[in-house]
Parts: C-alpha cells; structure tokens; sequence
C-alpha cells in the first residue's frame, strides 16, 4: 500500500490503527547495464512486497542520493551529502509530527549510509520515535546465499540483476573485480571500472534470485515488527 495510491483522508484512517511507516533511500546511478533507478527499485520492491503481506503503508521513495563518484557517467544525479541528510530529516520530521513513530528505512545505496547517524540525533530528539535501517546487500542473509553459491557481493553484478532491474543484454560470464587505493574522483572512477561493474559474475540463475529476494523480504519482515 503506497501512499500515492491514497488521499489524505485514507492516512488519517490508517494512523488510527498502524503507526508504522517504510521509507526507501535510493540513488540515481550509473549500474552497469543494469538500470540508473536499481538502488530505488530494489528496495521498492522489498518494501511493496513487505506492504502485502503486512499492511504497511509505503512512503514515497526518495530517488536521489549522494553518488559524487559516479558522476562521469551520464545519467548519475547526485545530492550533495549536506542536502540529502536535510532531506531525510525532513520527511523523518514530517512522518513524526503526523503520528508515525516506527519508521523503518529501506536504503537501496551505500553513499547513503551518513544518513543513519542523522537518524540517530533525530531519535534522541523526537520522543517515542523507533527507527529501522536496512541495506539489503549488506546483511548476514544476502552474504549466505552468495557464499552458498560460490558468488561474490559487487557492485551492478549479478546480485543486483533482478529481471525488473534489466535493461539490456548482460555480457556473459565474469569480470575481474576492480580494487582502487585512496579516493578517486568522478573521472577517475570511470578510468578505474570502465563498464561501472566492479567485478563478479554478471548474472545468476533466476533460483538463485528468487531465494536472494526471499532472503531479503525476510529480514524486512522481521525488521517491521517492531
């Protein structure tokens, strides 16, 4: 259940009987050949599939994220990190002061991660407020369904390559995984992973999918109880 699918009146209704609330963090980034919108629909995807089965509402997504390094690479829109922890904050403010107080935030990005500690200060400010994080990629479930098949976790490689994140042909086979030393800057990052995979195999079987997906709305589902 979004909330663009209701008016203001059918939220009222809604905070009578459920504060809880799914925010998803995305970027607007280069991914391979994967699309620019991957780290949204990912996490859009958990977060409406969490919705059916639990009732939950969906806020809108926030597209755009802070993905300065990527910028060589047309299509990329970036935040500053300054504004985009405004931006958080913000709806975060909005959500409380109408009645919501379990939030739990779906990030879809890595560049995104300073938000959290912007959550935090507003946790200790804003009373009964009970926050949630959660970065797909990163949990102990999707490191067991890659470790069960011999896959390693890379950036717009098969872990991200979900049929409704595919817009093209993806090459087949794997790419050596890229490592850097220091901080590179947009060009510099281009010079650095050509196509923008950072390495690994660029897709996996639609079972493999399937149970990393299950593995993923999982762990939201757990994350929603609050």
């Amino acid at each position: 259940m979004r909330i663009e699918d209701l008016n203001w009146m059918d939220v009222e209704a809604y905070l009578k009987q459920d504060d809880r609330l799914i925010l998803v963090l995305g970027a607007i980034e280069q991914h391979g050949y994967l699309s620019l919108a991957t780290d949204v629909q990912i996490p859009m995807a958990l977060a409406d599939a969490a919705s059916k089965k639990t009732g939950v509402l969906v806020a809108p997504a926030v597209p755009y994220g802070v993905s300065p390094y990527f910028l060589a690479y047309p299509g990329t829109f970036s935040l500053r990190l300054s504004t985009f922890l405004e931006v958080v904050e913000d709806i975060v403010r909005s959500a409380y002061q109408q009645g919501f107080r379990k939030i739990l935030v779906l990030n879809g990005h890595g560049g995104n991660d300073p938000a959290r500690g912007r959550l935090v200060e507003l946790a200790n400010e804003l009373s009964g407020l009970r926050l949630s994080w959660y970065a797909w990629w990163t949990s102990d479930s999707v490191e067991a369904v890659a470790r069960k098949y011999g896959l390693s976790r890379e950036h717009a490689s098969w872990m991200e390559a979900f049929p409704f994140t595919r817009v093209a042909d993806l090459p087949p086979g794997e790419k050596l995984s890229v490592h850097v030393k220091g901080i590179l800057n947009a060009r510099e990052t281009r010079e650095a992973y050509g196509d923008g995979v950072f390495g690994g195999a660029y897709s996996a079987p639609m079972e493999v999918m399937d149970e990393l997906f299950a593995a993923c709305l999982a762990d939201v589902l757990y994350l929603l109880d609050f």
